[in-house]
Order: C-alpha cells, then sequence, then structure tokens
C-alpha cells in the first residue's frame, strides 16, 4: 500500500488528529462527571485532577491540530481549481454538487467552534482545578461545552468523511 504526500496529510488531519480528539474527549468528560461530590475522596483527587487537565488540554491541542491541518494543508488541495480537483469533480456532477455547496461550506466554517470551545474548557479545568468539585455549575457548564465541542466535531469529520469518499484529496 502506497501513500501519497497528500493522502498522509489527509490521514493524519483526519485520523492522527481526530483519534487523540476523540480519546481525550472520553476521558475529559468522564473526569468531569467524576468530580461530583459525592463520588470525590481526598485520597484520589490529586491525580484525578491531573488526569483531566492532560485529557482537556490534550483535546484542545488535537482539535486546533485538526482544524489547522484541514484549513491550510488539506483544504487547499481540495479548493484547486484544475478540474481534476475534489472540488471541480464534486461541482461537475449534479448528483454530488450538493455535497460541496451545503457540505463543505458548512463544514469549513463548524469546525473552527471545536477547538474554540475545547480550549474554553481547557482553560476552565486549569483554573478551577478543584475547586470544580464544589462548583456545580461550572462543572456542567464545562461538560456542556465540552460536549458541543465534540458534536461540533462530529459534523465536520462525518462532512470530511462523506465528501472525501466521494472526492478524495490524492
Amino acid at each position: 500500500m502506497h501513500f501519497t504526500d497528500r493522502e498522509w496529510w489527509t490521514l493524519i488531519h483526519g485520523m492522527g488528529f481526530g483519534v487523540v480528539f476523540l480519546l481525550a474527549f472520553g476521558g475529559g468528560l468522564a473526569g468531569l462527571y467524576s468530580l461530583r461530590p459525592e463520588l470525590v475522596t481526598p485520597a484520589g483527587v490529586r491525580e484525578r485532577m491531573r488526569r483531566l487537565k492532560i485529557g482537556t488540554v490534550a483535546m484542545a491541542l488535537a482539535a486546533w491540530g485538526t482544524v489547522i491541518t484541514g484549513t491550510w494543508v488539506v483544504y487547499p488541495w481540495y479548493r484547486d481549481p484544475a478540474p481534476d480537483s475534489p472540488k471541480s469533480t464534486l461541482l461537475a456532477d449534479p448528483g454530488t454538487k450538493d455535497w460541496h455547496e451545503f457540505g463543505m461550506e458548512r463544514k469549513e466554517h463548524i469546525a473552527w467552534l471545536s477547538p474554540i470551545l475545547a480550549t474554553v474548557v481547557a482553560f476552565i479545568v486549569l483554573y478551577y482545578g478543584t475547586n470544580l468539585i464544589r462548583h456545580e455549575r461550572v462543572r456542567r457548564t464545562a461538560m456542556t461545552l465540552f460536549v458541543l465541542s465534540f458534536l461540533f466535531a462530529a459534523v465536520a469529520g462525518a462532512f470530511g468523511a462523506f465528501i472525501t469518499k466521494v472526492a478524495p484529496v490524492t
């Protein structure tokens, strides 16, 4: 199996950063949820907070890595004006024209919300630290923003996967 440079970058963009993002999301959400006062014991709080801080920062960094490589590495190849580019391929066929006009146009905007929200959550966790145990409203707000960050990334990722299936960057 041989990958071109473009295929490698597409793989790094989608699967590399995407896997880290998903793993960090699962760990971060579980960590935030487990900070409920009835679940926290004084002995384990320091290790739990350390893992939560690492997880939320990793999720934010993975989200930024995904949108930066998508916007400035993979996306220019997609938009190439050549007649065999993925964008030209989608627009040439009336059956796939909507994949660009609806899918890609939405994807390129909604994807940027994910790292912004993930960064907000990482900031909340770093700023409040163990005080998240006592401040339920702040903890729930962080969990809500965390889930929204994941949902925006999921929508962008789904559009990206479907578009890549129809018109891959090669």
